[in-house]
């Protein structure tokens, strides 16, 4: 026979979910969120401020810092993109900052979330900017490929799967679920290939849209508790996304055309006018101007769009930033290989004309910084292969001929 779990008299949570369960005589028990509720209660009662009647539901504790302070965090970690940075952390911090007064007195206006969508090219940092914020929030958080998503019925994954690794993510706690983050990637590619509805069945296009419209807005999903298909004797866990946010992105190629025939076709004429080439405009700058009109135009339905309110463009990565990315942040890609190199006692360094060729080359493959470990891998393949524990101390330094080298053997080969 299974042993019952001690459980919390309030609330009902488990001693597995929850972090202390405090018991006393007679199987009295209650957990730690009961008692921080308790503590609150009793701190409202002193302020003369009217105490809630029940505690049945308590809310978990969310660590909220300032969007100064959520800023200089991902500076730390990501290189550049100021203005996607403010915008995110103001977004991100109004919507926490809704869950702090969702049962508040001191307000009767109901706050909607404001999901965001990233738009930038590949290896941007959108991916990273999302996770490094997720990491310092504490705070469940689970990357989506919507290129893999169909509708319901068909073969593939479901839009419910996104909420599944989300569940999962936080450990089976439903109430950490729904206060978690989800990064969907890829979104433009499950774009309509016109701005026209379409006659025929797109199972993963229009149609996932159509599935992602619910779950962004807010809605009560029911979903497999390990994950799978649903079937109909299957117990399911019941996961509220209202306050989940949802940061979409995609690299939305040919969208700066888009912007661009919108700006050139409302240009003005005469010679008080504005008047700059194409050339000389580059794709961050018009991406920019984005407006919600453009991304309906690339083949977004109006509905999605609306429940993505909050746009953010990413720059395209220039050569002073790929430097910057290589060298400068906490986990950096050369702090990442010297300390593996010097874990078999050898004493890896660069100089300074091989940074400057390794990011010359990444810029010509145009993949962004996700570019530069493979470079990187190419140029240190060799060494990493003869590498053995049992030698002397080492020093193995890299210059810009070892560089050229490599990269053009592997090009021949």
């Amino acid at each position: 026979m299974k042993k019952k779990l001690a459980s919390c008299c309030f609330c009902g949570a488990t001693i597995d979910e929850v972090e202390r369960l405090i018991t006393g005589p007679e199987g009295i028990a209650i957990c730690n969120r009961c008692v921080q509720t308790c503590h609150n209660m009793v701190l409202s009662d002193k302020s003369g401020k009217p105490a809630a009647q029940s505690i049945q539901n308590p809310e978990p504790e969310i660590f909220l810092p300032s969007p100064s302070e959520l800023k200089n965090h991902l500076d730390k970690f990501v290189i550049g993109q100021d203005s996607a940075k403010v915008a995110l952390c103001v977004a991100v911090y109004n919507h926490y900052k809704r869950l702090f007064l969702k049962n508040s007195k001191e307000t009767s206006v109901e706050i909607d979330k404001s999901n965001v969508l990233f738009v930038g090219p590949t290896g941007s940092g959108k991916t990273l900017l999302a996770q490094t914020l997720a990491r310092f929030l504490k705070v469940p958080f689970t990357i989506a490929d919507a290129t893999v998503l169909t509708e319901v019925g068909y073969v593939g994954e479901d839009v419910d799967s996104i909420l599944v690794r989300l569940y999962q993510a936080a450990d089976y706690n439903v109430q950490a679920t729904e206060r978690g983050i989800v990064f969907v990637d890829e979104l433009d590619k499950i774009a309509r290939k016109s701005a026209n509805p379409s006659i025929t069945r797109d199972v993963s296009g229009e149609g996932v849209q159509q599935g992602l419209l619910k779950i962004l807005e807010g809605t009560v999903s029911a979903i497999p508790p390990k994950g799978g298909r649903k079937h109909p004797e299957q117990h399911l866990i019941h996961i509220n996304t209202r306050n989940i946010l949802f940061i979409c992105g995609g690299a939305f190629e040919r969208l700066d055309k888009v912007i661009s025939k919108r700006i050139d076709s409302g240009g003005g004429m005469g010679f008080g006018a504005d008047i700059v080439s194409k050339s000389e405009r580059k794709i961050g700058e018009i991406l920019g101007k984005c407006e919600p009109e453009d991304l309906i135009s690339y083949g977004l339905l109006p509905e999605l769009v609306g429940r993505l309110p909050v746009i953010v463009s990413l720059n395209e990565l220039d050569e002073e930033a790929l430097l910057n990315i290589l060298t400068q942040p906490q986990n950096a890609l050369i702090k990442q290989y010297t300390a593996l190199f010097a874990m078999d006692n050898v004493e890896l360094s660069f100089t300074e004309d091989a940074l400057k060729t390794i990011v010359k080359r990444t810029v010509e493959q145009k993949t962004g910084a996700r570019g530069l470990r493979s470079v990187m891998e190419k140029i240190l393949m060799p060494y990493m292969f003869n590498v053995s524990k049992e030698r002397e101390k080492t020093i193995l330094q890299i210059d810009a001929k070892i560089v050229e080298d490599a990269l053009s053997k592997n090009k021949r080969q």
